[in-house]
C-alpha cells in the first residue's frame, strides 16, 4: 500500500487535482450566478444547461479523438466548472413550479437542446482534432 507524503507521490497529485476541481467549481458557480442575473428564470437555466452540454460534449469527445487536453484540465473543466455552471436542480424546481404547458416545454427544450449541444460539441471536437488523430 502506497502512502505518499504531502510533498511527493500520489497524495500530492490527488490534492492538486482536488484543488483544480475546486477552482473550476468556484469559477463555474460564479459564472452561473452572473448568468442568472443577466438572464433570470427558465431562459437563463436553459442557456446554462445547453452551453454546459456543448462544452462537456466537446471536452469528452476531444479526449476520445485527440486527448490533447491534460487530464487535470479536463477534470477542472468538466467535474469542476461545468458541474457547478449547469444546474439540474434549478431546472427541476423551475419546471415543477411552472404551469403544465411551460413545464412540458421546458423539459423538452432542456433535453432536446442539451442532446443536440452534445452532438454539436462532438462534431466540433472531431473537426478541430482531425489532424491530431491521424
Amino acid at each position: 500500500m502506497s502512502t505518499g507524503t504531502l510533498t511527493s507521490g500520489p497524495l500530492l497529485t490527488r490534492l492538486e487535482t482536488l484543488a483544480l476541481i475546486a477552482l473550476g467549481g468556484f469559477a463555474g458557480a460564479n459564472c452561473r450566478y452572473v448568468a442568472s442575473l443577466l438572464i433570470p428564470g427558465l431562459g437563463g437555466t436553459l442557456l446554462a444547461n445547453v452551453c454546459g452540454s456543448f462544452l462537456l460534449g466537446f471536452i469528452f469527445y476531444e479526449m476520445h479523438y485527440a486527448a490533447s487536453l491534460a487530464r487535470e484540465t479536463r477534470l477542472a473543466l468538466s467535474t469542476g466548472f461545468l458541474s457547478s455552471f449547469t444546474t439540474y436542480s434549478t431546472f427541476a424546481l423551475q419546471s415543477a413550479q411552472s404551469p403544465p404547458l411551460v413545464l412540458v416545454g421546458n423539459v423538452v427544450a432542456n433535453y432536446a437542446l442539451g442532446f443536440a449541444a452534445v452532438v454539436a460539441g462532438r462534431a466540433l471536437a472531431r473537426r478541430t482534432t482531425r489532424g491530431a488523430s491521424t
